[in-house]
């Protein structure tokens, strides 16, 4: 059974953090198109400030994980902070105390993570947010490991999905939000939210792999 290990928290971090902060300009420039324009802005703030409060610290994944949720709960306005704070901040409580994280593991966190911010959203899949990414990876990931595939093979469709859920929500009208008020006006281009939500999955199903060497074998 292929495991991973959480002593590598500090490395996925700042992977996190800088998939985010160099994708700034990118997800503002998206946002502007039927929001405020400020959610790579706000996102960058939010990671560079987990970036300081890591800086001299190695941390266990779910430390990683906590530091980040406090980062965008406590630093950047508006919505986002509490939506990916409590994402964050499930998966950290989910493999506390955790050396390693089997396959199963993994899915526990990707699913408390979730459940963690359906606790305070109701936003679902076709809303145009960020879960048209983030629901579609999870059940993928999930779907993966029910049917056998390797823990790789999981992360795979996990992205795949991700990039998938991402893309969908050109075609969608916003329902909630800012972007909500503007009906059709809202259709054609990516939201945000989802596309910052496809980097992080992407980035973390990546430096998994990297940190762990894991294979399709």
């Amino acid at each position: 059974m292929q495991v991973i290990s959480t002593g590598n928290g500090k490395e996925i971090t700042l992977d996190l953090v800088n998939i985010i902060v160099s994708n700034r300009e990118y997800l503002s420039e998206i946002d502007g198109a039927i929001g405020d324009g400020d959610h790579g802005i706000n996102m960058a703030k939010g990671f560079n400030l987990c970036a300081k409060a890591i800086a001299d610290r190695e941390l266990s994944l779910s430390e990683g994980f906590e530091e980040i949720s406090d980062a965008l709960m406590e630093g950047i306005g508006g919505s986002m902070g509490p939506l990916y704070g409590s994402f964050f901040m499930g998966m950290s409580d989910s493999i506390s105390g955790k050396n390693e994280l089997s396959q199963q593991d993994f899915l526990a966190m990707l699913k408390n993570g979730l459940s963690e911010l359906q606790d305070i959203s109701s936003a679902t899949v076709g809303d145009k947010c960020l879960m048209d990414t983030l629901i579609p990876a999870v059940n993928a990931f999930e779907e993966a490991t029910k049917a056998g595939k390797h823990f790789k093979q999981a992360l795979d469709a996990m992205q795949a999905a991700a990039v998938a859920g991402r893309d969908s929500t050109v075609d969608l009208v916003a329902k909630i939000g800012r972007a909500s008020r503007l009906g059709e006006r809202s259709r054609g281009v990516l939201d945000a939210g989802a596309t910052s939500c496809c980097l992080l999955l992407c980035q973390l199903a990546q430096s998994v792999e990297k940190q762990s060497a894991l294979t399709n074998a």
